[in-house]
């Protein structure tokens, strides 16, 4: 029904799924494993062992109904709690099947080999598994109707069966399906490689973006701002980029915590949801507020994330003057600009920010807008600019902040 009204409004909705394990098995086996370093998975730590795990997924609730399909440890390659001689082990410990005793190689080599994540780790190995993950999308997709799907943890799961999984979303279900993945790394050059071998079925996350924005947040003046695109996914393949300023995993207190200051958000978003090239991601707390209870060192620590107030006003921004082509006036390490030039319907907008003191861009935006009035779209500044005969003028930036400035309307 919500999906259904979001179509009704013209609004696309993306599920997010994860395929790179399994919690919460229906029945324990006995298998036999080996426990790995965790610092290393290809470095073994001790004999094999018999021992027993709950991998036994027979989803008695569902009595058979749409699938039959019943998942064991042939369906998995390692779990991290399993019980031997009536003993409690925890550690990342490596199943024996048919399809040996080590991990696949086509996943990220972080910790010598990164297909272990959590849980019982799906083995895409297994021909009967891939072939489970197709029906399931059918599945999936023909019952939910949703437009895409966001893909949780890839750098952990077979990029062999990505790749085939995908072809057969397009080519087989829905040739228009939106696939995106959370493929995390800080070098854009890896999240390239990756994006290459999925023959650009997948698009991803940019991190390293992200990461520049924690980066320009944290040392403020002394950050080069003419540099902050630089090593981006989105400066490698702006098309299969997608643009964030932050997520719940790198929010305070998170697995891979790197918040970006309040100061640098509305900064962070005028870059992502008015150049022309970004695919921008919003993160919720960041447009409605959060608060949340979390540990640290034993602690228990009350965490309130602030609403950005500019937001609503660069989502409209956004909406209304992003068009057209962009020039760009990254010529200062503590200011800079860029202009979206319009089209025949939207007369564009003039975007300048500042990490430091207030700042100005003498900017020529042709004789066409000679004696044109100016105002600032998000109210930051509360003059008004006039472009002089030929269409040039000189825009201002209040310190550590960003202005949005648009033809004024006249009645």
């Amino acid at each position: 029904m919500a999906i259904e009204k979001a179509h009704e409004v013209g609004m696309s909705v993306y599920a997010d799924i994860v395929l790179n394990h399994r919690m919460g098995g229906d029945e324990e086996e006995k298998m036999v494993v080996h426990q790995l370093n965790e610092e290393n998975r290809n470095e073994r730590i001790s004999e094999n062992m018999e021992v027993s795990a709950y991998t036994k997924f027979t989803f008695p609730g569902r009595k058979g109904v749409y699938s039959d399909f019943i998942w064991d440890y042939h369906c998995f390659s390692g779990i991290d709690y399993v019980i031997r001689e009536g003993e409690e082990l925890k550690g990342v410990f490596k199943i024996h099947n048919e399809y040996g005793e080590e991990w696949t190689d086509a996943v990220s080599h972080q910790f010598g080999n990164y297909d272990y994540l959590m849980g019982a780790d799906i083995e895409y190995r297994n021909p009967y598994v891939v072939e489970e993950m197709k029906n399931w999308i059918r599945w999936y997709m023909d019952t939910t109707k949703v437009d895409g799907i966001r893909l949780d943890a890839l750098k952990h799961i077979s990029s062999d069966f990505l790749k085939e999984w995908t072809q057969y979303i397009k080519t087989e279900i829905n040739p228009e399906c939106y696939i995106l993945g959370e493929f995390w790394k800080d070098e854009a050059e890896k999240i390239e490689y990756f994006s290459d071998q999925m023959t650009d079925l997948i698009s991803c996350f940019d991190a390293p973006l992200h990461y520049n924005f924690f980066r320009a947040s944290d040392e403020g003046k002394n950050y080069d701002l003419s540099g902050i695109l630089k090593g981006s996914f989105l400066e490698k393949k702006p098309v299969f980029s997608v643009s964030f300023v932050e997520n719940h995993d790198t929010q305070q207190l998170q697995a891979l915590e790197s918040a970006v200051k309040d100061w640098f958000k509305p900064l962070a978003y005028a870059i992502i949801l008015l150049t022309d090239e970004a695919y921008p991601c919003v993160f919720y707390p960041d447009l409605f507020g959060a608060e949340y209870i979390d540990i640290k060192e034993d602690q228990e620590v009350h965490i309130i994330m602030p609403k950005v107030e500019e937001l609503p006003g660069l989502l409209e921004a956004r909406k209304l003057f992003a068009y057209g082509k962009q020039i760009d006036y990254f010529d200062h390490p503590n200011c800079v600009a860029f202009v979206r030039t319009g089209d025949e319907e939207h007369s564009g907008c003039v975007v300048i920010m500042s990490n430091s003191e207030e700042g100005y861009k003498e900017i020529e935006l042709g004789k066409e807008q000679a004696d044109s009035v100016y105002i600032d779209f998000l109210k930051n500044r509360h003059e008004e600019i006039a472009a002089d005969q030929s269409g040039k003028a000189v825009f201002r930036v209040n310190s550590g902040s960003v202005s949005v400035w648009v033809e004024k309307q006249t009645p």
